[in-house]
């Protein structure tokens, strides 16, 4: 039996928009998360940029975050992190399905996003949502020893806002 709480037995989770001070807890799970973290730069220059940065809030603890850029008619995913010790519980699946209805509340059809090649537990969660491999970028990410990893690029149709039922 794991030690985790189930999904159900989580605190009712909400998506806030991340401000000055949230900024430093997602920072503290960004370079938990990755080798190659976002700088506070690169989200403050999000934020700037008007792109959507919202917090995963469980209850008071923050569970994850994420940042999507809106454009012509598509919402393209830029970083979708779960704390690591917030793994498994469910939360980068409700994640994506926020994102998701903000997209088709705002009638965006498409939602696009990379994902390493190496991280195959991601790219099986973003298959099992239902976003398909459309292609491959070459030395898109940085990797280690000065290398450079490809992504693969995803896609998820929205027909929700196709239809109008967003």
């Amino acid at each position: 039996m794991s030690a985790l709480p189930r999904e159900r037995d989580l605190p009712e989770r909400r998506f806030e928009p991340v401000d000055a001070e949230r900024l430093d807890a997602v920072l503290a799970i960004e370079v938990q998360a990755y080798d190659f973290p976002w700088t506070r730069g690169n989200f403050l220059d999000s934020q700037r940029a008007g792109y959507l940065v919202r917090a995963a809030m469980a209850g008071d603890t923050l569970v994850g975050y994420c940042v999507a850029m809106q454009g012509v008619d598509e919402m393209h995913l830029l970083n979708l992190t779960v704390a690591p010790a917030e793994q498994g519980r469910g939360h980068a699946r409700w994640m994506l399905d926020a994102l998701r209805a903000e997209a088709a509340a705002r009638r965006l059809t498409q939602l696009w996003l990379e994902v390493r090649l190496s991280n195959e537990r991601a790219r099986r969660l973003y298959e099992q949502y239902g976003f398909r491999s459309v292609g491959l970028r070459r030395g898109y990410y940085p990797a280690r020893a000065r290398a450079r990893e490809d992504a693969v690029v995803m896609s998820l149709a929205i027909p929700e806002a196709i239809h109008g039922l967003g």
